[in-house]
This record gives structure tokens, sequence and C-alpha cells, in this order.
């Protein structure tokens, strides 16, 4: 007998949801920065255990939107709510908000069954875990609450228990060694922003999408080509994304090639390019180019 089962990570910007996929699934699939709304699509990663498959998925944080993209990334997260066996619910131990009683909210009108997880819990007191749990315990009927640490995988086993237990009869949907249904053009685009993420001023981020060109495997060698180009909303923005004498671009590009080289498991030449689109998040052309479809949700 197999099981198996969809669990979606919700909550707000900033919580720690990649990260917790990530350590869950003992590798990384998705990207993760100090910034808040960094992933900005639904992505499944795929943990087999045994004779149990869980396909996680990890949703945009939900927030106010102020732009199409931040309307598609909020529906993103929204619909991920009722179609699935489980919701992860987290919070941020010591640091509660009112966007994560309104992601409670939004828990309330699908009945879903719920685990509530206290991320962060390496740089916080018992006190506050405590103060957390205390706060949030009767505004739902959660099937459980657990204190983690998504950086240092503290109570993870614990959390993947619950889990499993949960997961109803059902065949696998996906190979036991798979681990994530991304394409791989996807997931060197998302490395990359990952890298610009990273190297950037605050401001700028938010505003930048990458597109990749060309993705082309090299005869009789053990290379892969690969032409991206890093998309910002303003002219003011292509220099500070080149820096001066390219060196900024060079330190994405380099940081980018090593992750992209150890998921391939082969060399890679990666050339960098910038180009400015206005006002990109807000043309649903532009946004349903870029990848981001509700459609496809």
């Amino acid at each position: 007998m197999t099981k198996s089962g969809f669990i979606s990570l919700i909550g707000r910007p900033n919580v720690g949801k990649s990260t917790l996929m990530n350590q869950l699934l003992g590798e990384k699939v998705a990207i993760t920065s100090s910034k808040p709304q960094t992933t900005r699509n639904r992505i499944q990663g795929v943990l087999t255990e045994q004779e149990c498959q869980m396909i996680f998925i990890d949703t945009p944080g939900i927030h106010k939107p102020e732009h199409k993209l931040g309307e598609y990334m909020v529906e993103a997260a929204s619909r991920a709510i009722g179609d699935v066996d489980l919701v992860l619910f987290l919070v941020e131990a010591g640091k509660l908000k009112q966007e994560d009683l309104d992601v409670l909210a939004k828990l309330r009108k699908q009945h879903a069954e719920v685990i509530l997880v206290i991320n962060k819990v390496d740089a916080v007191s018992k006190d506050a875990v405590l103060m957390a749990i205390a706060k949030l315990k009767d505004l739902y009927e959660f099937q459980e609450i657990i204190p983690v640490s998504a950086k240092t995988g503290e109570n993870k086993e614990i959390l993947l228990d619950q889990i499993m237990k949960r997961m109803p009869e059902g065949p696998f949907y996906f190979p036991p060694d798979m681990l994530t249904d991304q394409p791989e053009r996807q997931l060197v685009a998302e490395m990359i922003r990952e890298k610009t993420l990273y190297t950037l001023q605050k401001e700028i981020p938010h505003g930048i999408a990458v597109v990749i060109d060309t993705f082309t495997e090299r005869e009789g060698r053990d290379l892969i080509d690969i032409n991206a180009t890093i998309i910002c909303e303003k002219n003011s923005h292509k220099p500070i994304i080149i820096g001066k004498g390219g060196r900024t671009l060079k330190e994405i590009g380099s940081r980018a090639r090593q992750d992209i080289e150890r998921m391939l498991g082969v060399k890679v030449n990666l050339q960098l390019w910038v180009k400015i689109k206005e006002r990109w998040r807000d043309s649903d052309f532009l946004i349903k180019n870029f990848g981001f479809d509700k459609k496809e949700l």
C-alpha cells in the first residue's frame, strides 16, 4: 500500500517557506533570500520516503498586491490552499503580524487540515515560541503545532512524521527519484534571479525578471551554453545591475554559474545581458510572457 499527497506551504512573505521546503527535501529546489516576495510561482518539490510520496507546494507570500504580478502571486498562493491534502501554515516565532492573521482568515474559508509551523525558533527564546503558540492555538483547529528551524533543521523529522501520518492512500504521482517538477530552464532562471537578489540594492530586486534566451548542449562535450537576460523596470537600474566595468553583472554570473553547474553536473558557459521593460509587472502581456500565466495555476 502506497500513500501520497499534496502539501501547501502557506504564510506571509519572508517567514521561511522556501527554506523549509528545501530543508524537508534535503536539496535546494526553491530560491531563497532575506528579501520578501522572493517566490513568485507555485513550485513543487517531491519527497519519496519508503511507501509515501509527499508533493510540497511552495507558494508566494500572501500580501496586499501593488501590481498585476502581485495579484498573480497572491492568487497562486490562495489556490494552493483548497486543492491539497494538508496545509503547513508558517509563522515566524517572535514576530507575529496582522498579515499572519489575514492568512489565517483565508484558511478558515477553505476548512483545510492545517499544521501550524512556528519557524525560526533558533533565533528566539523558548518564551517567545510559547507566546506565539498561546496567541494562535485557539484561533484555528490546528492538527498539530510544531516549532521548527528551517535554517538548522531542528524538529524536521517530527514535522515529516506528522505529515506522513496524514497522507491518504494513493499512487505515486512522480518517479521516486524525482525532486521537482520544474524544468531545467526555469530552475536556471531562478538561480540567476536569486544571485541578483543577493547582489543588488534593496530598491531593485522586486522589479527584476530573468528570461533564458538559449540553452544549448555542445555536441561531444559536457558543456552547456546559456544566454540569459535580466529584465529591469527603470533606466536608472540598468547601470547598477551592470556595475562599474561590468563588475556587478560578472559577480552575479559567477555566483549563478557555480550553482547551475552543481545542479546540471556539467560545465556551463553563462552569458548575461540586461534589458529595460518599463513597468513590466503591470503588463498582462509581459508577465504572461515571463512565465506568470493565471491560466496555468
